[in-house]
């Protein structure tokens, strides 16, 4: 499987890579849909509820609460994946990450050309005045966030109920349809809108990589069923 990867990377050189939260879990972040994700814990609401916009607005304080102690992982560290993706793109080959994830750690492990459709947690924004913060703001505030100018701080990920950056998808989706090699990874492409760009690739070297069956295994030109960090890493 790693030979017929080395091979289809070597004789390519229009690389797309389109990562899901399989990607972070190796470096200690849960997932969400997993027998051991987020969505499997016992909560006062669902999680969807919790980080949607409008919990947001009208509970802040509850929101906050939820998304520092279960969204944010400041000591995590780019794995395997990551650093081996960097390295790619330094030879020229890989063009474009397109990631679900908000983590920032593609762009920790060196990446420079990074879509993140759902936006980072690294960035967080006051919705009044626009001016922006790291998220040791975030994490150093006893509960809400405020700006200097008083208005609420957000942190500029996608929440339930608002709609992935147009211009992004836009990025995302032109590079999908030009690649000639797509490898997804870390995602079982469940979770629409993001999943579906997958059927803009017109290419026929499709490398699914993910421990378990996606829902694109009948396009896949190669699925391998191993650790993403760890087939990477052996490139």
């Amino acid at each position: 499987m790693i030979s017929t990867l080395k091979s289809i990377i070597e004789s390519s050189s229009n690389i797309v890579f389109f990562g899901g939260a399989g990607v972070s879990t190796e470096s200690g972040i849960p997932d969400f849909r997993s027998a051991d994700g987020l969505y499997k814990e016992k909560y006062k609401y669902p999680p969807e509820i919790m980080l949607s916009r409008s919990f947001f607005m009208e509970h802040t304080e509850e929101f906050y609460k939820f998304y520092k102690e279960k969204m944010l992982h400041p000591d995590a560290k780019p794995n395997k994946a990551h650093i081996a993706l960097a390295k790619l793109e330094t030879t020229g080959k890989l063009k474009t990450v397109i990631t679900q994830n908000v983590d920032g750690l593609h762009t920790k492990a060196g990446s420079l050309n990074v879509l993140e459709l759902h936006g980072s947690a690294l960035r967080n924004v006051c919705l009044i005045c626009k001016k922006c913060y790291p998220v040791e703001k975030i994490i150093q505030s006893e509960s809400i966030p405020f700006c200097h100018c008083g208005g609420i701080i957000k942190p500029d990920v996608v929440l339930y109920e608002e709609s992935l950056d147009v211009g992004i998808m836009h990025s995302a989706t032109n590079a999908i349809h030009a690649a000639d090699v797509l490898i997804v990874g870390g995602t079982s492409l469940n979770v629409y809108p993001a999943a579906g760009m997958i059927t803009g690739y017109r290419g026929k070297k499709l490398v699914l990589i993910n421990k378990s069956e996606t829902a694109y295994d009948y396009r896949a030109n190669l699925i391998i069923r191993e650790s993403i960090g760890e087939t990477l890493g052996l490139l």
